[in-house]
Parts: structure tokens; sequence; C-alpha cells
């Protein structure tokens, strides 16, 4: 259907979507009219309708591209797109019936027809779905609708270690070490499951409000007993696998026969990015910075940042040696030589460095949010302007989007530093698109002087206020004045109706008894 001219346009959308149930909609839109607040473009309407938590920044976009199929997969309604790229799209979604939220990646038709492509998802759901610890985001299922084929994976209300660096800068020693000591333990519990990850870098790297890292995307990953590697020996026989910026040595000569310590040289150059703010080789081509990770070494951690301790600055070098003779040879080792730097606790992450869903994707009865900048898929382009503030506009995240999900890169096969492959919370999928915020744009008021720039948020406004999260709206409360009133007239009514008997009570006495 073509885009909605006017506001009818976008009702049929809606109804015809079945996104919101025909009375709430016409609840809704009765008490704009009430309160003379509806509004003549069907833009505007949307972005209010974001505003109120009736709709997501997805689904309002995708209205207002005249859609009104595609808001499901499978048992799942798509609630926001929280990350796209060239190896598929993200989305926060909620399943229909049990109300659980996940994290469902969708591999594109287009990519469902490439052998290597499908083996490498089915592959990446195989290694996923075997892991069960608390710093590897767990994969619940994989199942296909129609041409799609789709990852369930474990919801991650978080940002990447990518962002955070890229949006607050190089972190503390403290929290870092923190970090680098958690997924050295996810690495472990991978290496005695004989897997190796074979994508270390700081986009795949997740750490969550409360502090816990969890490590993601296995897209890459291979288990030590398939030694033939066939889906990737065979597709991708004459690339290097992995990302440029964190890929071991011994990787880009041959990725097929690498083990977990190129998993661990990967942890070490993430932990260098942590501290430094940029990857060990920051500048040149992709395949200058393939020679550099085999014949240089980079600048010495303690020259950029002289506030890490001495020894940390060795076991961060012993990571990243480039004979694996000197290097750790296994995770258990890593996370021994970081213990004495990981003994004083690490506050989780501060509020504004977490993100924020818009109001109709926290949830039927969300908890209370803190206040916080993130980012979903692209831009909503006039649809976030029209309810974002005329002088500030979209708020960034530091870097070209908002949310900024990752830079990292498609590491199928081995490129710069672009979009890294997926995440539970993910920004970028693939090799491209940037994410777009979700750090309250649509929830503010419009500036300047239009009619609707006054008009209050629904939420606020006492009758509708239960439509927000899913509840029938309750009678509206008369006045305090018009109570008071109502007391004095009920007392009056007392007192006629005493005096009343006591004169009939009198008459009777005096007249009447005999």
């Amino acid at each position: 259907m073509p885009a909605p001219a006017t506001l009818d346009d976008l009702v049929t959308l809606i109804r015809k979507s079945g996104m919101l149930d025909d009375s709430r909609l016409e609840a809704y839109l009765t008490h704009l009219q009430q309160h003379h607040a509806l509004p003549e473009e069907p833009k505007r309407l949307a972005a209010m309708m974001v505003r109120d938590g009736l709709l997501t920044f997805f689904q309002a976009d995708q209205f207002m591209l005249g859609k009104w199929r595609g808001f499901t997969m499978g048992k799942y309604k798509l609630l926001e797109r929280i990350g796209v790229g060239g190896m598929g799209q993200v989305f926060l979604c909620e399943h229909l019936y049990m109300r659980r939220r996940v994290a469902i990646k969708i591999l594109p038709p287009a990519k469902a027809e490439e052998p290597a492509a499908l083996g490498r998802f089915y592959r990446e759901a195989r290694a996923s779905g075997s892991m069960d610890h608390p710093n590897i985001v767990r994969t619940h299922d994989i199942d296909q609708d129609g041409q799609f084929h789709f990852l369930v994976m474990e919801y991650v209300d978080g940002a990447s270690t990518l962002e955070l660096v890229k949006r607050f800068g190089p972190m503390d020693v403290a929290r870092a070490a923190n970090i680098i000591h958690q997924a050295a333990i996810a690495l472990e519990h991978a290496h005695r499951s004989g897997l190796v990850h074979r994508d270390i870098k700081p986009g795949n790297l997740m750490v969550d409000r409360d502090g816990i890292v969890k490590l993601l995307d296995l897209g890459l990953a291979r288990f030590y007993h398939d030694n033939q590697d066939m889906l990737t020996l065979k597709y991708d026989e004459n690339n290097v696998l992995g990302t440029a910026d964190y890929v071991a040595p011994e990787q880009t000569v041959n990725s097929h026969t690498v083990d977990i310590r190129a998993d661990i040289y990967g942890l070490g150059a993430t932990f260098y990015f942590l501290l430094a703010g940029h990857p060990p080789f920051p500048e040149g081509t992709v395949s200058q910075k393939l020679v550099a990770q085999q014949t240089r070494e980079p600048k010495p951690i303690r020259e950029i940042r002289p506030d890490v301790p001495e020894g940390l600055a060795l076991t961060l070098a012993k990571m990243m040696a480039k004979d694996l003779r000197y290097r750790y040879q296994s995770p258990e080792d890593v996370i021994t030589a970081l213990a004495p730097w990981t003994q004083t606790p690490v506050p989780p992450p501060r509020p504004e460095e977490m993100p924020q869903l818009c109001l109709a994707a926290q949830g039927s009865d969300p908890e209370p949010q803190r206040p916080a900048a993130m980012a979903g898929a692209r831009s909503m382009g006039s649809l976030a302007e029209m309810s974002a503030p005329r002088s500030g506009g979209v708020p960034s995240s530091g870097s070209s989007s908002p949310f900024l999900r990752s830079t990292g890169s498609s590491a199928v096969p081995i490129t710069a530093n672009q979009p890294n492959g997926s995440t539970a919370r993910m920004g970028k999928t693939g090799s491209g698109s940037e994410t777009r915020p979700m750090s309250g744009a649509m929830d503010q008021t419009p500036g300047g002087t239009d009619r609707h720039s006054t008009i209050p948020p629904l939420t606020s406004m006492p009758p509708m206020a239960p439509m927000a999260s899913g509840v029938a709206p309750t009678a509206p409360q008369l006045p305090q004045q018009e109570l008071g009133t109502g007391k004095k007239l009920v007392g009056l009514l007392f007192l006629a109706a005493f005096v009343g008997s006591g004169l009939a009570l009198f008459v009777w006495w005096k007249f009447l008894r005999t």
C-alpha cells in the first residue's frame, strides 16, 4: 500500500495489522478529540502514538511506509528493530502468548539462498545452543517462517563494549580488567565444550545493566572435533575469517585450524581497545592490519595509559604474544593472571551508559527504566523529528547513529572495522547499516508554537493512563471541589430529615396522642 496521506489511511493500516485492539484504538482517538489534540497529519499521529506507548518506533515507521503486514515472526510479535546490516536484522520481540521478551535474528531471504550463509546461520544456532552459561548469550530456538529463517536468542538489555568506548572513551583499569575477566570465564566454558569462537572483539561483548558480560555471535565458531570445518573450508577457503583489528596472527594464515589461543589473542586485543580507546593497530588498510598482526608489536599500553599497572601490562602483552608458545595456553590461565586486578568490586554501568526503549517496547508491565540512550534501527527521519525538541533534535550516542550498535566488523570474510555480526541487544548485524537511537526522542513534546506542542502525553491524563500498560481505562475521578460540595449537600439532607422527624414526633405527642 502507498504511504498514508491522511489520518484515515493511517488508522486503516493500524486496524488491518491487528497490532492494536479496535476498542483501544477508538478510545485513544476519542481521547485526542475530546482534548482537541487530534492532529491533521498522519506522521504527527504516529509520533504521538509512539510517545503514548501504543506503537514502537519500528511499528510506526512501517505504518508510515504503508505496510501493515510483517509484524510477526512465527509465534513472536516484532516490537523494535535493534540491529540491521548485511548479515540480517535483529528484533526485540515478544512471544504472542507467554509475553516473554527475546531477541530474534532474521536471515534475509537472499542470504538463505547462499549455502555458506545459511550454513553459518545454523552453525551459530548449534554452537550457541550448546552453551549454557551466564556469560554467554543463550539461544532458545531456530525456526523458519515461510522464506525467513530466524534465531531466537536471549535478550540482553545492555550495550556492547565497543559502543561504550566509542561513546564514553577508554575505560578505567579496574572496569576493563573486570570485563575481560568475565569474558575469559565465558571462553573457558566454551573451551571445555570444545568450541573456538574465532571472532572475539569489542562488538561481541555485551555489558548489561548489572555489569554482567555476555559473549555473543557464534556465527564463526567451530568445534574441535569438526576437523575439516567443511562449511568454511568449502565456501571460504580463500578468505580469512575474523576481524582485522582483533584477529590472531595464525588466524590470518589459516582460519580453519586455530584453537582457543586465537580467542585469547582476540581477547587481549579487545583489552587493549578498552584501555587505549582504539585497536592495537588503528591505521592502515585491511591488508596492512593483517600484516601488522603477524609482524609488528603494538605500542606498549603504558605509553598510552601510564596508570595501567606494570604487571597488568605484562598480562596484556602475553595475551597478545605472536608466538603461540609464549601466549597463555588456556582461558583458565588468563583468569588466574587477571585475578589480582579483579578483587575490588566494580559498580554497574551508569544509567546514561545503558539503553532505554520507547514506552510501547518496554512491555505491558515494565519495570522502572533508568534514563539512558540507546539505538535501535535506522533513523525514522521526519517522524522522529516531529516529536523531538526542535532545539536538540534526536539525541545522539556519540557516533553517527544513536544507540550506535557496533562498528565492529562483518567477520565473514575478514574486513576492516565494519559492523559486527549480531548482538542480542544489537545494533548492527553485518556489513552495513547503522542503528537508530532509542533515547526518548519520541516521548518528548515537540517544541515551537505548534498547536500540538502543549498537549500532555496520554499517560499523564488520568482517564487514559492505564491504556499504556494494557489495562482498561478507569472512570475519571470527580474534582475535589465537586466532592466537597456533594458532602455538604448530604449533610444538609440528614439535618433536614432529623428536624422533620423531631417536628413530627412533637405534633404527635402534643395533639394526637389521645
